[in-house]
């Protein structure tokens, strides 16, 4: 096996490019991976443009094919199709992955529509679970046209949740009705979800005022799970409303924590998610597929919010 490969690295700052690196040795528990498609989150890209050094190593979601099995047995066979999230270093032609976060792809789920999944799928799938049993429940999404956000609907609705995104752009709720059987909230704020309050789940990507709106519109028992902060890194919220609400809680989830912590096993959950895709029960949406030589200006555009889907890059 050849000892370089590949790969995406931060060039100089605000700056991507596919250039050749060093292949360490795989590990016993770990399988050898020929990716095939990647795909991009906003927070990796965010990080690995404004962020790292010269060299850095960004990416989490693959989808490829195992070339070598992993020595300890574990994990998919030599040929399988697979799908897998790595903390970083991702986006090469080959990498090595940790059997335990990387599940086998059924024949009908395509390579972009696999990579689309480990990120932000988990992390939806991870926050609904928070929230225990959905059937009947009232779920609010907010940043529901985001890439968590739209799986979240999905998942909220298969689990036979009543479910409400909130929207900050009329031009956003077109993508995001078919998911929400209780409704499409498009406002500036999260404030006027309170109409439709009170809820069992929120689910909380933006952070900020939409965070300190969320705590005040929650069920008795009811959760609400925060993991991101586009808008901002603090909030304010009414600390007596919150506590009076019998039982509720706010939940921080960071998802490659809850994995690394064993609470949930990342290949059984891509696997889940990638048969729901295979059963057209879950969709990814794809604004735009590219080879992965064209990184930069995809990257660049994402950060502009230019796509509402996932941007997929494919591995030549």
């Amino acid at each position: 096996m050849s000892n370089t490969t590949r790969a995406i690295v931060v060039e100089a700052a605000g700056r991507l490019a596919v250039q050749t690196v060093e292949l360490h040795p795989a590990a016993a528990h770990e399988a050898t991976v020929r990716v095939t498609a990647l795909s991009l989150n906003r927070g990796e890209v965010k990080r690995a443009l404004t962020l790292s050094d010269a060299g850095a190593r960004p990416g989490w979601d693959i989808a490829g094919v195992v070339e070598h099995a992993a020595a300890d047995g574990s994990g998919p066979a030599v040929g399988c199709r697979v799908v897998g999230v790595l903390p970083t270093g991702a986006w090469a032609q080959t990498v090595h992955v940790p059997t335990a976060q990387l599940a086998a792809l059924p024949a009908a789920v395509s390579d972009a529509q696999a990579a689309t999944l480990p990120v932000a799928g988990l992390t939806a799938l991870l926050a609904l679970r928070k929230g225990g049993l959905l059937l009947g429940h009232k779920v609010l999404v907010d940043g529901a046209s985001g890439g968590v956000g739209h799986f979240a609907m999905q998942l909220a609705k298969a689990a036979g949740a009543t479910v409400y995104g909130h929207v900050r752009r009329p031009e956003l709720a077109a993508a995001v009705a078919a998911h929400c059987s209780g409704g499409v909230i498009v406002a500036p704020t999260l404030d006027a979800a309170k109409a439709s309050a009170p809820y069992h789940l929120i689910v909380d990507s933006v952070g900020g005022s939409a965070l300190g709106a969320a705590l005040s519109m929650l069920a008795p028992g009811g959760t609400c799970v925060t993991f991101g902060v586009s808008e901002s890194l603090s909030c304010t919220f009414n600390s007596a409303e919150f506590f009076r609400t019998t039982g509720v809680t706010l939940y921080g989830l960071m998802m490659f924590d809850e994995i690394r912590r064993g609470g949930e096993s990342a290949a059984e959950s891509l696997a889940l998610l990638a048969r729901l895709v295979e059963t057209q029960r879950l969709a990814p949406l794809i604004e735009i597929e590219a080879d992965w030589s064209d990184v930069d200006r995809i990257a660049h555009q994402l950060m502009q919010r230019a796509y509402t889907g996932k941007a997929v890059l494919h591995v030549s």
